[in-house]
């Protein structure tokens, strides 16, 4: 059934201030002391179980522009209809969560899910906001538009974190984000996206690609014209023989950089297990329909395919839609509700669930974290467009897969899903939940260029929602 967790804040003995309230009424439940007591020991041994990193890849479903709390996750079908808008709701599989109607295939699946109706980031601003939910850092000032990544705002996002972690693997990076970078109208690109003051070795790779093109193939992994494998092959001889006679220049961190780069578009090239991930054609035509033809759908596809293949960390950012109102994103300043029913939430739906019931069918789910998020919410009021402007003050995220407990609801907003009544959290504490389920606790220290030790994390995991 049902379940709404909040985290209460505790006293000096670890007892909550609410459960304190509640000893008194005991008795009268038929529950003695010594249960209580007996039922919180089993919760502790749980919550140390659960202090076990279950994650070996993490998918960060990226919603540009961000998704509406009343139409998704948070829908308030009580309310009058310039709040709750035109759209129902419907059942899910979790008993008594009940979701927007235009999300049906995702709703069969809430059982594998944890849902935080209670996110807020306290900025309104699409760079500045998301900048804090790439991060887990906010942004200075909040609510700052247009914001570019500059001091003091250069925390590294989660892909850089996880990559100065985690050591490359076959070829490929501990984390990628694809197919585009998230910018502002004019291509101003929001900070956070990069490694920041960790420096430019520890970048996402980013993947500026369209996986949905019938002929796709990653760029620069083709041979040049003229190369053919068995010269390849001799150039690659020669270079570990030049390698060999500059071994003392790689002292310098540059040259370094550089023989790293090198050896992943070597090992690229060379057609091993790396190379193979990119290549769709391996998928039968019903997964690749199962995920949507669309760029998004296939990104998320190909992303699957690269956590198979050893990729920590994959950010799959939504795709910009031309001739579509709001540029095609979740910006839905306009035609709110035209939007979602005409491509926004069919799109999402469908890619979502596909990855869901493919990651579980493989065996994948159980060490794979999906996290469902955008930069922030919508507002719990239309605007004069029929739209519903920028919202910090309280949204939805989902969580799914290693590490977390499914059929899950994590705390309450107030009727109009406007502001938190209970279970508040914060992006850092979203962070701080996806780094756990990876096995690094938020203490866990980086380095910057500088060498200056740093907490990955200023947030909490989020107890109530870990298995």
């Amino acid at each position: 059934m049902l379940s709404i967790h909040d985290r209460p804040y505790r006293l000096c003995d670890s007892v909550s201030r609410r459960e304190a309230m509640r000893i008194g009424g005991i008795g009268a439940l038929g529950l003695s002391l010594s249960q209580l007591i007996d039922s919180r020991t089993a919760h502790a041994a749980r919550d140390k179980t659960a202090r076990r990193g279950k994650a070996k890849s993490v998918i960060l479903f990226w919603l540009s522009g961000g998704p509406p709390q009343h139409d998704t996750w948070d829908p308030k079908p009580d309310a009058p209809e310039e709040i709750r808008g035109e759209f129902g709701v419907i059942a899910s599989a979790t008993p008594g969560l009940m979701v927007g109607e235009l999300m049906p295939q995702t709703a069969r699946l809430t059982d594998r899910m944890a849902v935080l109706r209670a996110v807020v980031s306290y900025d309104n601003s699409h760079s500045s906001s998301g900048y804090q939910m790439l991060t887990g850092v906010p942004h200075v000032p909040l609510s700052r538009e247009n914001a570019t990544a500059q001091a003091p705002n250069l925390w590294p996002s989660l892909g850089a974190i996880v990559r100065s972690l985690r050591a490359d693997r076959g070829g490929l990076p501990a984390a990628i984000t694809l197919p585009r970078h998230i910018a502002n109208v004019g291509e101003i690109l929001w900070p956070g996206q990069d490694a920041g003051i960790l420096g430019r070795k520890y970048d996402p790779w980013l993947l500026t690609c369209d996986p949905s093109q019938k002929d796709f193939h990653l760029p620069g992994l083709d041979f040049p014209e003229g190369l053919s494998p068995l010269r390849f092959s001799d150039r690659r001889s020669l270079l570990q023989q030049l390698d060999e006679t500059t071994r003392q220049l790689e002292r310098q961190y540059n040259v370094r950089q550089f023989g790293d780069h090198s050896q992943q578009a070597i090992d690229l090239l060379a057609g091993g297990s790396a190379r193979q991930a990119f290549d769709l054609n391996k998928e039968s035509e019903a997964m690749r329909d199962r995920y949507g033809r669309s760029k998004f759908g296939q990104s998320v596809l190909l992303a699957r395919r690269l956590v198979e293949a050893g990729v920590s960390l994959v950010q799959v950012n939504w795709q910009q839609l031309e001739g579509k109102e709001n540029y095609g994103s979740w910006d839905t300043h306009k035609k709110h509700g035209e939007s979602l029913k005409g491509w926004l939430m069919p799109m999402m739906d469908q890619s979502y669930s596909a990855l869901i019931e493919d990651l579980e069918q493989r065996g994948m789910l159980d060490d794979t974290l999906v996290a469902w998020v955008g930069e922030f919410g919508h507002t719990p009021k239309f605007n004069k467009d029929a739209g519903r402007d920028h919202w910090g003050s309280c949204f939805s995220v989902a969580l799914a897969g290693a590490g977390i407990q499914g059929g899950v609801v994590h705390g309450q907003s107030d009727k109009h899903a406007a502001f938190p009544l209970e279970g508040q959290v914060a992006p850092r504490d979203i962070a701080a939940t996806i780094f756990h389920c990876l096995g690094y606790e938020p203490e866990t220290q980086i380095f910057d260029q500088s060498d200056r030790p740093l907490a990955i994390s200023q947030g909490h995991a989020i107890w109530p929602i870990l298995s």
